[in-house]
């Protein structure tokens, strides 16, 4: 059995735990070890615990409590080469740097690094396995490539980023650089994106669909829960990641 949870999803700080029974390992640390302390106990879990800590890329919402956390608690983390290159993990009790494509063992669970288009050094997100259960991790991309489609077209459970709405971003009071930047190839998935991966998956496989990394400036939970009517009739269960209480354990068996 695999079984995933949330500890807060937004701009102010990311972090996934992913577990079966015998392996745990948390996906980003953007909180200060502290907060990741306290968020993980209202999981039901504690630093020492962890047996990993999976980066995604080198950006402050989701790399800040990293070294800290892994420095006090002796937890390896695995990261890319160019996300290692940043330094910004280099005070940490161990690093594991891998390419992205590859694909490695973490206890039981087989982890994935899909490459993906982000505004980082080398960015990845991540498809987890464990028996015949797969999960997928997937936000801070900018475009759908078909590696994308490829690697998370066939989850059992999908963490996924909706992270603006066009029409808000563009008339809210970001610089233009900034709404380029966000808008952009390499920045961030906006509703309209994120519904045409969903379309273009198998959506009788997946069990729980995630809505994650939604923007509390350019985005609604409203906003998305209307984009997302037109596949509704095909998902089995919606939830929403929260920035302050991300979300409960949901058990893929």
């Amino acid at each position: 059995m695999m079984r995933f949870a949330s500890l807060g999803s937004g701009s102010k700080g990311n972090a996934t735990l992913v577990a079966t029974d015998s392996t745990l390992l948390m996906i980003d640390c953007g909180f200060s070890g502290r907060e990741a302390s306290r968020r993980l106990a209202r999981l039901g879990v504690s630093p020492e615990q962890l047996d990993a800590v999976l980066v995604t890329h080198e950006h402050s919402d989701h790399i800040s409590g990293v070294a800290a956390l892994s420095r006090r608690y002796d937890i390896p983390v695995y990261l890319t080469h160019g996300t290692a290159s940043s330094g910004r993990c280099d005070k940490s009790h161990e690093l594991r740097s891998f390419n992205c494509g590859d694909i490695f063992p973490v206890g039981d669970i087989q982890v994935t690094a899909v490459p993906v288009p982000h505004d980082a050094l080398e960015p990845c997100q991540y498809r987890l396995e464990s028996g015949p259960m797969a999960l997928g991790v997937l936000t801070d991309l900018g475009s759908v490539t078909p590696h994308v489609v490829e690697h998370f077209g066939s989850c059992d459970a999908l963490l996924l980023e909706f992270n603006h709405d066009v029409p808000t971003l563009m008339a809210g009071s970001y610089p233009p650089m900034l709404k380029r930047r966000v808008a952009g190839d390499w920045g961030h998935l906006n509703n309209g994106q994120s519904l045409d991966l969903l379309r273009s998956i198998e959506l009788e496989r997946l069990r729980h669909l995630v809505v994650a990394h939604v923007s509390e400036n350019n985005n609604s939970r409203h906003l998305v829960e209307e984009a997302l009517l037109s596949v509704l009739d095909g998902l089995e269960s919606v939830v929403f990641a929260d920035q302050s209480l991300g979300f409960d354990w949901l058990h893929l068996a």
